[in-house]
């Protein structure tokens, strides 16, 4: 058996899988990544084919292997990070899918949680789960793949279908097929499950209609969890961790302390704050959730998640064409030292935290005829760090205190143009680590510490000093001036839709 010299984390994302091999020392030795197809095949409906996920990713491990020249048995362990709530239904004995993945971008049963809302459930879910009723989460994306074909939810009742958020679907593929399994921080995420007494509900499955036999078993984030089949790389490999990617990235940061606070600049905006060991209710809509488990010990985090964060920049790109790719998005917006007034509201997919409304609309207001592109460019920058001050403001108040810096990361934090705009909109520091792929280190450290890499946090403290610190540098005018013209775009985006079954504040 060769030496154990790397841990492999499989960061599974909204449009791409990626690999990386870690070393002891926590330095990424190989990596690779893949998009993979997007099918928004109705106004709000986004899936993805949940064989792209499984191929895409399977192929990417092939690959960092090869390009770090890794043997199976040099490697200690697999951590996998995933993109969360996305729901996928599957065949247990053939491995057919039942339609496509529902992405958690998705919005189709948006009218079903209206319902619940009207009913009055929000009380229940939310005291059990931590959670708003929204589409955002698996529980109604479940029940509408199990209400899409005649005969699923019995063949559910018969242990025949299996459902999973993508971790599941992961392990279960890397397995062969053995293992059907989640652990506590994507179940948390599923609106089925009681993140007090850590186990599926009775109480909200009856709610949703949902068969306990489709449900995958619950286990830490930290430790064994299955071996994969021989055939994938040559030889068995340890699965040794699993864990959400916001809560891997809070991980990854070294957030380990009740207080430290992370926001993820991804395709969405994720920030988590550590609430240690006993969960904290918001009072201003944001989620109480599971942040990973250890050696029995469960760590809480109070939870901000919003929809558009990188997307915003995808639509400038793919929607509008006034960029040829994510990375001119700064240099356009540098063009003008200020957006003159242009406001973004992006709520391309309703508006998450704290909010939650999934009938707003995106809004563009403020424009003249001496608009540019450089304008837009600039308010889109601009949409991503307000919608980060809300979560914050709301954070801070839930935990009754004042966070000192906020730190960064994912793939937007690459640009000190926006991370400056942070820092100045937000009024306090903003920390970006010399490691951004936050989401895989967590991912490894968990699958490190559960395989014994690494014998426990003191080997792995995050020793690695911050590539950059942003100081904000905005006077207090010109700061209330954009948070004001902000809140009046974000009431715009809100009014512009009236649904069928209208949720109140109060119900919210």
């Amino acid at each position: 058996m060769g030496q154990q010299r790397f841990i492999l984390a499989l960061d599974q994302g909204t449009t791409s899988s990626r690999a990386m091999l870690f070393d002891r020392s926590g330095r990424i030795a190989a990596r690779a990544q893949r998009e993979f197809a997007q099918h928004y095949p109705q106004p709000g409906w986004v899936e993805h084919d949940p064989l792209d996920i499984w191929q895409s990713q399977l192929h990417v491990a092939r690959e960092a292997m090869q390009n770090a020249g890794a043997q199976a048995s040099e490697i200690a362990g697999i951590g996998i990070a995933n993109q969360r709530e996305t729901t996928i239904l599957w065949d247990r004995r053939t491995g057919e899918t039942i339609g496509r993945a529902i992405v958690w971008q998705d919005r189709r049963t948006a009218a079903h949680c209206a319902r619940l809302i009207e009913s009055g459930a929000q009380t229940l879910i939310g005291r059990k789960t931590g959670l708003r009723i929204d589409p955002y989460f698996s529980a109604t994306k479940l029940a509408w793949l199990l209400d899409s074909a005649p005969g699923l939810r019995e063949r559910a009742r018969r242990g025949e279908l299996a459902f999973g958020t993508v971790d599941s679907w992961l392990v279960w593929q890397l397995s062969g097929r053995r293992v059907h399994v989640t652990d506590v921080s994507n179940a948390a995420r599923t609106a089925l499950f009681d993140i007090h007494v850590c186990d599926w509900d009775d109480e909200l499955l009856a709610l949703f209609d949902i068969p306990r036999a489709v449900l995958p078993a619950v286990v830490p984030s930290g430790g064994l969890v299955a071996h994969t089949d021989a055939a994938w790389f040559g030889a068995a490999i340890p699965v040794t961790g699993v864990v959400g990617d916001q809560q891997a990235a809070t991980f990854g940061q070294g957030c380990v302390e009740p207080g430290l606070v992370k926001n993820t600049y991804g395709t969405g905006l994720f920030m988590l704050m550590n609430t240690g060991a006993q969960p904290v209710a918001s009072k201003h809509r944001l989620l109480t959730t599971i942040g990973w488990q250890r050696d029995n010990h469960l760590t809480y985090a109070l939870e901000g998640a919003v929809f558009m964060g990188g997307a915003i920049v995808q639509w400038l790109r793919d929607g509008l064409g006034i960029i040829e790719n994510a990375q001119a998005v700064g240099a356009l917006a540098a063009q003008c030292a200020s957006s003159e007034g242009v406001v973004l509201a992006p709520a391309f997919a309703g508006l998450g935290a704290p909010y939650w409304d999934p009938y707003a609309r995106g809004t563009l207001l403020g424009m003249t005829r001496g608009t540019t592109r450089a304008h837009i460019a600039r308010a889109a920058l601009e949409a991503i760090a307000l919608q980060t001050v809300d979560v914050l403001a709301a954070m801070e108040a839930d935990a009754g205190i004042a966070v000192s810096e906020l730190r960064a990361d994912g793939g937007a934090s690459q640009s000190d143009l926006l991370m400056q705009i942070q820092a100045d909109l937000l009024d306090r520091p903003v920390v970006r680590p010399h490691v951004i792929e936050t989401t895989a280190l967590g991912a490894a450290r968990l699958a490190g510490l559960g395989s014994g890499f690494w014998s426990g946090d003191d080997e792995i403290a995050c020793a690695t000093p911050a590539a950059r610190r942003f100081e904000p540098a905005m006077s207090v005018d010109a700061r209330e001036s954009h948070i004001a013209r902000w809140q009046r775009a974000i009431e715009r985006a809100r009014g512009w839709e009236t649904p069928a079954v209208a949720p109140t504040c109060e119900a919210l």
